[in-house]
């Protein structure tokens, strides 16, 4: 069980780390280093010499001409356009004039603009945060699924990797934003799983333990960039054991995710 978690986490982390070159424009999901041509139907568009506005202007592609993509750096593309055989200019449009071009049959390009207004509205978030589970460090993997700006569900799978034991933990969580909107948006998390504890001790048999859990927590999605989210997340569990005491655990944790 926790070579297969394992696994699933540096798959994740993997995917996590491969995103960005995902997906110059939608909804062709182009890789980048693919370079798909598009026409001005615009009477021009603007090519600055770096991506930001606060670069000069310092060439202009007119209605007609076919440009062709090259890469994305946050709301800005880097465009080559052809004049003459031998002659070609390469320079940087925003996304808005961009919004203003058509694919080669002819047809709108919707254009993808990850920003502050996508954060609130996203409707997937997928990633991997490490931290503190009661003194044993812990691995989560977690999926989630926006149902409305202020609710969301989420599954997770975490490893816990102790000094005197190992252990996996599956849970199922709601997740409660007062505040969607923010750039630093806190929520309330509740939720129910289970947890496996597999002792490495070699000198008195121990049994593996199996228990249900419940718990309760507060976070906080912090927006970073483009569809990069860093979390923050205390969760106070309670573990149902077959014995008469249960037991109650603190988990802190923090990590980045990705939202779609």
């Amino acid at each position: 069980m926790t070579r297969r978690l394992t696994s699933g986490c540096i798959a994740l982390l993997g995917l996590l780390l491969a995103t960005p070159a995902l997906a110059v424009y939608n909804p062709l999901n182009l890789l980048q280093n693919y370079q798909p041509e598009v026409v001005v139907s615009d009477p021009y568009v603007e090519m600055h010499t770096g991506p930001g506005r606060g670069y000069p202007i310092f060439y202009v592609a007119g209605q007609g001409d076919a440009i062709t993509l090259l890469k994305q750096r946050t709301d800005w593309f880097k465009i080559r356009l052809a004049r003459g055989a031998h002659r070609t200019k390469e320079g940087w449009v925003h996304i808005d004039q961009m919004r203003h071009t058509l694919d080669l049959d002819g047809n709108p390009i919707e254009f993808v603009d990850y920003g502050i207004d996508s954060f609130s509205g996203r409707r997937w978030e997928m990633g991997i945060t490490g931290g503190d589970f009661e003194g044993a460090a812990a691995i989560t993997t977690y999926v989630g699924y926006a149902v409305n700006p202020y609710i969301t569900l989420q599954i997770e799978a975490s490893q816990i990797l102790g000094d005197f034991s190992d252990g996996s933990m599956f849970g199922a969580n709601i997740l409660m934003y007062p505040f969607p909107n923010w750039r630093v948006s806190p929520y309330f998390t509740i939720g129910t799983g289970i947890v496996e504890i597999e002792p490495q001790t070699t000198i008195v048999q121990a049994e593996d333990r199996r228990d249900e859990i419940a718990h309760a927590g507060v976070g906080a999605n912090i927006y970073l960039s483009d569809r990069f989210i860093l979390r923050f997340e205390y969760k106070r569990h309670t573990v149902l054991t077959s014995r008469d005491d249960n037991e109650e655990i603190d988990q802190w944790k923090t990590g980045f995710s990705i939202f779609f």
